[in-house]
């Protein structure tokens, strides 16, 4: 139950998408799991994702953040989640940004472990997240953007049934520069 955007009650979003892989909520306690999956995906990553400092990459760095990202699930500000395989996380799929009211809506953002692509399994995973967030969370709207030639990432959002909106110049820096980035949207309710 949502009262004021704070989820009462709730429990953890948790779903399956394969025999071996499942969407779950972040826990407070991934910051191994987080660090190791970042470590061993670093240089897959790098291209899509903001320059990162080397202590990123250890468990402190997670201890210390994973806190807030917990803190601001309970709230109902976002919902962070990955996706764990054999108590590996491989992969995030994050709802932030929640804005309720006359608005409903959010972004999401994600990735995943180099091993699992070409599976489905980020379609599969921003569905069951699209789903939650209009059954569950009362949300209208999600919206997320990718760099221009990431066509592999806007081939899932077209999977999902997210629609291009827009264009935005040099909206994110990434990968150490400011960077364009091509618009997606999805209507929840139609």
């Amino acid at each position: 139950m949502r009262t004021r955007g704070i989820i009462v009650g709730a429990m953890p979003f948790q779903t399956p998408l394969t025999d071996d892989v499942t969407l779950r909520e972040l826990s407070k306690d991934d910051a191994a799991a987080m660090a190791q999956a970042y470590t061993r995906n670093r240089e897959h990553l790098a291209p899509w994702d903001p320059e990162r400092p080397e202590e990123f990459y250890t468990e402190e760095w997670h201890k210390e953040r994973l806190w807030v990202q917990v803190l601001e699930n309970s709230t109902g500000r976002a919902l962070y989640t990955v996706l764990e395989s054999d108590g590996e996380i491989v992969g995030r799929l994050n709802l932030t940004d929640i804005v309720h009211g006359a608005f409903e809506s959010g972004h999401i953002g994600y990735w995943l472990d180099a091993r699992f692509i070409g599976r489905g399994l980020m379609t599969r995973a921003i569905e069951a997240l699209a789903a939650h967030a209009r059954d569950e969370l009362g949300l209208h709207r999600l919206q997320a953007v990718t760099l221009p030639h990431n066509e592999a990432s806007q081939a899932v959002l077209a999977r999902a049934g997210f629609e291009k909106i827009g264009f935005a110049p040099t909206y994110l820096k990434i990968a150490g520069k400011w960077q364009d980035h091509v618009m997606f949207q999805l209507i929840l309710h139609g």
